[in-house]
């Protein structure tokens, strides 16, 4: 099966710092990829090497394969060509990600003027019809506001009306709601996933939210300090998570079968932070894990094949019997 999107050891470097290290995905038409992990997994980093847009003095490494076209060896104006048409990005926090002194009309109408053949006339008729595609009521007047004058969960959706304007055929939405209430969220949420079955797009998840994973994601990848730990369906990840990370995040989280006031015990806390990952030579999560050994400081644990899809780097998590010598998964 040939995909949409192919990652094959992406490596983000600096000077002193490698800060995302050998992750390997892919990605289809038509499907939700979440990925998660705490703040520093290196998951923006990934998503930012994915457009072409990490700072100047980051180098990528690896490869990132685009609809067949090898995306780290395309000029900048090659580049160029591809973000905004073939690939979009939702920014974390539409605010600052918007010009303030443009209205939302004129900024959706550069992208389509940038991309598509048309006229100004035609790109505003457009981008009227993309605010009524995102919900935006009265799109005809909201048109020629600024983003000073729209609520949080409105500018959220000018983003997603500029991400899809040119009908992507790859959307990256990087912690897309997580500075909205939990009924715009969904809403937004809902949209997407309803842009994603009208468009026939593929979508990378970018979230900490495990709750929007169950119920939004087709897969899941796990990111930890830079690299990958665990990848497979939500609910088999969810309900047999192997890697002892995944597992904490899990504990750290609320499940819809506790209590409203927790009265089974407080949420579990993962000991330490990420913080203890820098500079680690085996396990980046030896620090914190609760079943680490002696080993576990050698070597970089490497991704097995538990089963089809299902990903884990830990070779002494407790898995079922007929998983005990599963060979690593091939680079």
């Amino acid at each position: 099966m040939s995909h949409l999107l192919e990652v094959r050891d992406l490596s983000v470097r600096f000077a002193t710092a490698e800060p995302v290290k050998g992750v390997s995905f892919n990605a289809n038409l038509g499907e939700m990829l979440a990925i998660v992990g705490e703040s520093g997994s290196g998951k923006s980093l990934t998503a930012l090497a994915l457009m072409g847009l990490l700072p100047r003095h980051a180098r990528a490494g690896g490869e990132i394969l685009f609809d067949g076209r090898s995306l780290l060896t395309l000029s900048e104006r090659q580049l160029r060509q591809v973000r905004g048409r073939d690939i979009a990005m939702i920014f974390q926090e539409p605010m600052t990600s918007l010009n303030p002194v443009l209205s939302i009309g004129d900024q959706i109408i550069e992208v389509l003027r940038i991309h598509e053949d048309l006229s100004r006339r035609q790109a505003r008729a457009r981008a009227i019809e993309l605010l009524d595609l995102v919900s935006i009521p009265e799109p005809a007047r909201r048109i020629d506001e600024y983003p000073h004058q729209l609520s949080g969960g409105m500018r959220q959706r000018v983003m997603i009306a500029i991400a899809v304007a040119c009908n992507p055929k790859l959307l990256i939405a990087d912690e897309a709601t997580t500075a909205l209430d939990v009924t715009i969220q969904a809403q937004v949420l809902q949209l997407l996933d309803n842009l994603r079955a009208k468009l026939n797009m593929a979508v990378i998840l970018i979230t900490h939210d495990l709750g929007i994973v169950a119920q939004w994601a087709d897969r899941v990848v796990v990111m930890y300090a830079g690299r990958k730990i665990e990848e497979g369906l939500p609910g088999p990840v969810f309900d047999t998570p192997y890697h002892p990370y995944t597992r904490g995040l899990l504990a750290a989280s609320p499940r819809l079968t506790a209590d409203y006031h927790y009265r089974d015990g407080p949420l579990a806390e993962i000991p330490g932070s990420i913080i203890s990952a820098a500079g680690e030579k085996g396990c980046s999560f030896r620090p914190r894990c609760p079943v680490a050994r002696p080993a576990c400081a050698q070597a970089v644990p490497a991704l097995f094949s538990v089963s089809a899809g299902r990903e884990v780097a830990c070779p002494y998590v407790s898995f079922h019997a007929e998983v005990a010598h599963v060979a690593p998964v091939g680079r």
